[in-house]
Order: structure tokens, then sequence, then C-alpha cells
């Protein structure tokens, strides 16, 4: 006999993600107004007064870049862009929780 996963539990969890995609969609029109670095994280200040804090791992081109080539940064009214570094990081795929969606392959060594 397979067991499976009731029901309830499948969508309680689909309802979990349909709320975070419609809460950072509610959030749209709220914007950076300011990103700073640490050793590890990326701070995004928005402007309704919150702070967002990242892992930079969560963007292996920002985690590899220089400082420099961090700063070199542009915000829009729906997020952040690094010409140099070829990569874009909406606000709303932020609140989400989301990290980098581009297929990255890594190698254990």
């Amino acid at each position: 006999m397979v067991a499976t996963t009731p029901a309830p539990y499948v969508n309680c969890w689909r309802s979990r993600q349909r709320g975070r995609i419609e809460r950072a969609w509610k959030n749209s029109s709220v914007s950076a107004t300011r990103v700073h670095f640490d050793s590890d994280s990326m701070w995004v200040h928005l402007s309704d007064g919150r702070v967002i804090g990242v892992p930079l791992a969560w963007f292996p081109r920002l985690l590899h870049s220089t400082a420099e080539q961090r700063e070199q940064l542009r915000i829009s009214s729906r997020g952040l862009h690094w010409e140099a570094l070829d990569e874009d990081i909406s606000i709303s795929g932020l609140l989400a929780g989301q990290g980098d969606q581009a297929n990255h392959k890594t190698f254990a060594a």
C-alpha cells in the first residue's frame, strides 16, 4: 500500500504559496530606496520603511562580485539592476522570499 499525502495538506501548502505570491503582488507599490552590503548579506531599504536582509548566497553573481561592482547598481521602481553583472532582482521577488531564479550549476570539490 502506497502512502499518499492527504488532500488537506496539499491544499494547505498551495494556499500558503498562493498567499505569499498574492502578498508580494499587493506590495508591488513598494520600491527600494537604498541598498547596502555587509560581508555576507544584501540589505534593501524599502519605501514603506522596512529593511529586507537577504544572504548573498541567494544571488551567486553578487556573491562572487567585488564591492565596487556591487555599488554599480541602478534602483528602479520595480527592482535592482547591475548592468556589468547582468543581474536583475525584483522587489516583489525579494518580498516573496525568492533568490536567484537562473539555473546555476554547482559542482562539488
